[in-house]
């Protein structure tokens, strides 16, 4: 991955910012009828095309912006490493190497050194989230048919 510049969080000034284009490019958005509208900057008197899915990420960036918090984009295809891949599940490098090991996740060697796709994190990582829902909708329906809500 590459790092145009250091990633800081943003000023209250920034957030600010973020909200009051995040509001208005949000409503904009739902006027959009085009897959390439033209946008102008306003300094330069320029006008771009740019793709309605890009202006959508933009819209996502300016509103995790103006809540404060840091963004990063990572093109889908990336391979990231062990220990990328471990923090983005929220776990230990060691539990996650078990995991590529087993087959839960799939992964490339080069070397030694193993590489994950960022997109196959982020799809262990939904069946995690799925399968935990089910399981504590299963544990919710359970105390209720064994009367723990009639309290």
């Amino acid at each position: 991955m590459k790092f145009t510049e250091e990633i800081k969080k943003p000023s209250k000034e920034e957030q600010k910012a973020a909200m009051e284009s995040y509001d208005a490019l949000s409503s904009m958005l739902k006027e959009i009828h085009t897959d390439y509208p033209e946008i102008e900057i306003e300094e330069t008197s320029e006008r771009i095309k740019i793709p309605l899915n890009a202006l959508k990420l933009l819209a996502e960036i300016l509103k995790e912006t103006s809540q404060g918090k840091l963004v990063s984009i990572v093109p889908v295809a990336t391979e990231i490493t062990t220990q990328a891949a471990a923090e983005l599940l929220g776990c230990s490098r060691p539990h996650l190497v078990k995991l590529l090991e087993s087959g839960e996740i799939n992964f490339t060697k080069i070397g030694k050194h193993r590489r994950i796709k960022y997109d196959d994190v982020i799809l262990y990582k939904k069946k995690l989230k799925d399968k935990q829902k089910k399981l504590l909708i299963e544990i919710m329906k359970s105390d209720e048919e064994s009367g723990l809500y009639d309290l």
